[in-house]
């Protein structure tokens, strides 16, 4: 089907309808090929359609919102959002081969396919030396030209998001709410950066809050999105669980990071490998060999280290601070010791932080690269 051979109002429409959800609608798409021709079926045709039947057959027979779906589709043009529908050419190839994937997804940036996708979850609350090992094994990566999926939320995925930017590498934030507004606030700016090399994506239509039902199913878009999967932290429950449990219904290669046995955020990654479900990786070079991928970039990394980077008597004074730490130190004691006023101090952190000398980490502390 070509991206103009769809309407996208009749699509959105479709979404709407009462007790027609993702695996009903694809089922609707293959048979009838576009979402009027859905609304035009006659009943008794519908019903004899397997998994259709009555009930949802009257249900698409007595929809009446239209105007609601024109309302939504008026929207995304004002805000410059793309509709984007299953079956068409800018939909993501790699999820539109997922049972239940979305019939209608709204984007804003660049959404588009890359050749090697790479979906990285994990804990909110994550550990430093697990924040580490996200920045390392992404940046290992980048000279393949890997493209990073994650959910956008605190803790893994926005180290994840972060260190793409910073490596210059494309990023995609799964949301699992509309995209007029942003959670958590705290990402904000970096969604913003993140329009410039690359996007955000949601199944969810303008107006939709960020509830707890709406993040298992934005983990299967993550999942679907992705060639591999890597699960740095967490424990045997929670979003990072189910998306790892769906990646590997999807086929999709399952890497995970092992913890210490005595390390409840880490019980879940231990489970996944023990259960050969997730390859165990510890480096960048586990994942390139396991996935098969050419050592010779894709492209040249966008991130050359410098030999040389000259810094401000201030930002030595910072770099020396840390050196000198025996881990972890926080933005206040950083520039208590540094003789420095904390918002000169934290400016001089993002600095460092874009040069590639400094981690930031969960809490408003900081270590070396």
């Amino acid at each position: 089907m070509n991206a103009g051979e769809q309407d996208p109002v009749a699509a959105i429409a479709l979404t709407m309808v009462p007790r027609v959800g993702d695996v009903h609608a694809r089922i609707l798409m293959e048979r009838y090929g576009t979402a009027p021709a859905v609304f035009a079926a006659a009943r008794r045709e519908l019903e004899a359609i397997p998994g259709i039947g009555t009930v949802r057959a009257a249900s698409i027979r007595s929809f009446r919102a239209f105007h609601l779906a024109q309302a939504e589709w008026e929207w995304t043009r004002r805000s410059e959002v793309q509709v984007i529908v299953h079956g068409t050419s800018t939909y993501p190839r790699r999820l539109a081969h997922c049972a239940d994937a979305p019939l209608v997804l709204y984007g804003k940036g660049d959404t588009g396919d890359r050749e090697r996708t790479v979906a990285v979850i994990g804990t909110r609350k994550p550990s430093p030396w697990c924040v580490k090992a996200t920045h390392d094994i992404i940046q290992g990566l980048a000279p393949l030209g890997i493209q990073v999926v994650s959910g956008l939320a605190q803790g893994i995925d926005t180290e994840a998001h972060r260190i793409a930017l910073r490596d210059g590498l494309h990023t995609i934030g799964v949301l699992g709410h509309g995209l007029d507004i942003l959670y958590p606030p705290s990402n904000a700016r970096l969604a913003r950066d993140m329009l410039n090399h690359g996007g955000l994506l949601t199944e969810f239509r303008n107006g939709t809050m960020p509830d707890a039902p709406n993040f298992p199913r934005r983990n299967r878009i993550v999942a679907g999105l992705a060639d591999a999967v890597l699960v740095i932290e967490t424990g045997v429950k929670g979003g990072s669980m189910i998306t790892a449990r769906l990646a590997f219904g999807y086929d999709r290669d399952l890497f995970a990071l092992p913890g210490r046995s005595t390390d409840e955020s880490s019980l879940g990654c231990n489970r996944l490998i023990q259960e050969n479900k997730a390859m165990l990786v510890t480096a960048a070079e586990d994942m390139v060999k396991a996935m098969n991928w050419d050592l010779a970039p894709a492209r040249p990394s966008a991130r050359q280290p410098a030999l040389f980077i000259d810094l401000t008597p201030e930002e030595e004074r910072i770099m020396q601070v840390l050196r000198e730490a025996a881990g972890p130190e926080g933005a206040d004691e950083i520039a208590l010791r540094a003789g420095l006023r904390t918002s000169q101090s934290s400016a001089l952190l993002l600095g460092l932080e874009m040069k590639g000398l400094v981690l930031a980490l969960p809490g408003k502390r900081f270590a070396m690269a």
